[in-house]
């Protein structure tokens, strides 16, 4: 299969979507397994999930561009060809992951959450510092150094290192559940996994009275900015199964740098990264949980006709379903439940 080569972080978004359609008429077709053309240069090896997640029965594969590239124009000229492929697979039982979190309990409204994410696991090839290393140690030195500094928030501040993201937002779905009845307590939930580029601003979930919030918690550090707030709803990270609850939820918008093209790659290593960048987006996330954490404000947890409303006036549903999820929500194995009343009203 063709693929155009990937620059940035739309041209991520794109390829997911694109391959979820290649793959379903690939299947539908009868293919033995699908072999991409690496979308990298420099014959850089990535990995993906298939679009169909652990329901997937075929070999997928990524062949190195420049070979791809050769064995397709031999293919459009008639020229027959053999693939032959060793995979070498570990399979074993299921088994247990876990989840790290960690919390600045609340001074005067502890039973209050404001969630902040980043997942700890990654692809295997390159070390993962960009997807998602830079970030999991940026929260845990905001907490430290909160810590250090005496810092006592009026809600609480919970720090969550999630796990099983790439294999489908595992541990934060598994923390969704097991909070169940706690969310409409949980203020905000954020996640930061878009590499070590600067925090421009935040995705906002589609959800017009949040983006005010954020200009208000990041006021403190706004020479760091300009910060554009985006109101669209975003798959892919482990905001996900908040939002399917109707919490308000937000994703760090952060400028690509060389987050793309290293994407689950072998170049995937701390090299990419600035270390005085790091510094600022800590900055950053602190003002962002702070801010939350103290303002009056609090919005309303949505339903689930609301959730649904988002879906079909957005593309959240096409997003599902080139991340393999739609089915879930549809079955109402993910997201809440038809019969859930709306949260407390805004304060």
């Amino acid at each position: 299969m063709d693929t155009t080569e990937l620059k940035n972080v739309d041209d991520l978004f794109r390829e997911y979507a694109e391959a979820a359609e290649i793959e379903q008429r690939a299947f539908a077709a009868g293919v033995a397994g699908v072999v991409y053309v690496g979308s990298r240069p420099n014959n850089l090896l990535y990995r993906h999930n298939v679009s169909v997640g652990m329901r997937n029965t075929r070999p997928m594969m990524v062949m190195e561009r420049d070979g791809a590239l050769r064995a397709q124009r031999l293919l459009r000229t008639g020229k027959a060809l053999t693939l032959t492929a060793e995979l070498d697979l570990q399979i074993g039982p299921a088994y247990e992951s876990y989840n790290v979190i960690g919390e600045i309990r609340g001074s005067t409204r502890p039973d209050e959450v404001v969630v902040l994410g980043a997942h700890l696991d990654s692809w295997d090839l390159g070390t993962g510092a960009l997807d998602n290393g830079a970030n999991v140690v940026a929260l845990i030195d905001v907490a430290r150094q909160m810590k250090r500094l005496g810092i006592k928030p009026a809600r609480t501040l919970r720090f969550a290192l999630w796990n099983g993201e790439e294999q489908g937002m595992f541990g934060s779905e598994g923390y969704v559940k097991a909070h169940a009845a706690e969310l409409d307590k949980h203020v905000m939930a954020s996640s930061f996994d878009i590499g070590c580029g600067r925090i421009n601003g935040f995705f906002t979930g589609g959800r017009p009275e949040l983006p005010p919030l954020v200009d208000v918690a990041l006021e403190p550090v706004k020479g760091l900015g300009p910060f554009t707030q985006v109101d669209v709803p975003i798959v892919g990270t482990d905001n996900f199964d908040f939002m399917l609850h109707g919490v308000p939820n937000l994703v760090a918008n952060q400028e690509p740098a060389l987050y793309g093209p290293n994407y689950h790659a072998r170049s995937d290593e701390l090299d990419k990264c600035d270390p005085q960048q790091l510094r600022l987006n800590t900055a950053i996330t602190g003002a962002l949980a702070y801010g939350f954490a103290q303002m009056e404000a609090k919005l309303p947890r949505q339903s689930r006709a609301q959730v649904e409303e988002l879906v079909r006036t957005t593309d959240l549903g096409q997003q599902m379903k080139s991340f393999g999820h739609y089915e879930d929500w549809t079955s109402g194995k993910r997201g809440r439940k038809a019969n859930a009343s709306v949260g407390p009203a805004t304060r």
